[in-house]
């Protein structure tokens, strides 16, 4: 279990993460067309807009096991508004928020490669919150719903035209439909075994980025 100091960087850092993945989401969709978010306020820096009770408490639950995911609040899209048709568009808009969180990620980590001196305490909160920023951009670019990554590999799968690929959509459909009960199943696992799956999948994703963001 983290300390307390370790806990509040891990949540903050967890906060701003899901602050910019979600404000990411909602001024792509406007770019691609879709003002929906936009005119709800959405395209926003501010956290108040885009927390969700449900990822919120994932966050404080996951952060005292020194792991740190949770999600924000759904960013509303109209599928049908946006370039490039609903399939297309909606994965770039998902995709997007992955993307803003490992965009971040360099950025925090930017200042420790050119070796600008800073505190070491200063050099640890950049690095906490980048590591944050690269787990949450991997464990969103997983293919199971309601993560980005489903709706990345059902805008990919969408541009393939054949009649095989009608049936795998329609079990896609059938998974999607699962949405929340799929994923929290898979993190019970986790907490009841003690083997978590997800890390499992997640890992060896992280520790590429990590590499490539923490230049190591």
């Amino acid at each position: 279990m983290p300390s307390i100091q370790d806990l509040i960087l891990i949540i903050g850092g967890v906060l701003v993460a899901i602050t910019v993945h979600e404000c990411a989401h909602a001024w792509s969709a406007y770019k691609l067309g879709d003002p929906t978010a936009h005119e709800l306020g959405r395209v926003t820096l501010n956290p108040l807009k885009h927390l969700d009770p449900m990822g919120t408490v994932m966050i404080v639950m996951s952060s005292i096991s020194g792991f740190g995911i949770g999600w924000g609040k759904p960013t509303p899209v109209n599928p049908y508004r946006l370039k490039y048709g609903p399939l297309t568009g909606m994965a770039l808009v998902s995709l997007a928020g992955p993307a803003s969180n490992l965009l971040l990620a360099l950025i925090l980590m930017l200042p420790v490669r050119v070796g600008l001196d800073m505190p070491y305490t200063l050099k640890i909160v950049l690095a906490t919150m980048a590591w944050v920023n690269v787990v949450l951009a991997v464990f969103n670019l997983i293919p199971l719903p309601p993560l980005d990554g489903f709706k990345v590999l059902v805008g990919l799968l969408g541009t393939i035209k054949s009649e095989s690929m009608r049936a795998v959509n329609l079990v896609l459909a059938k998974i999607e439909s699962m949405g929340f009960m799929l994923l929290f199943a898979i993190l019970a696992i986790g907490w009841v075994t003690g083997f978590s799956i997800l890390g499992l999948i997640m890992e060896q994703p992280i520790n590429l980025l990590w590499k490539l963001v923490a230049g190591v």
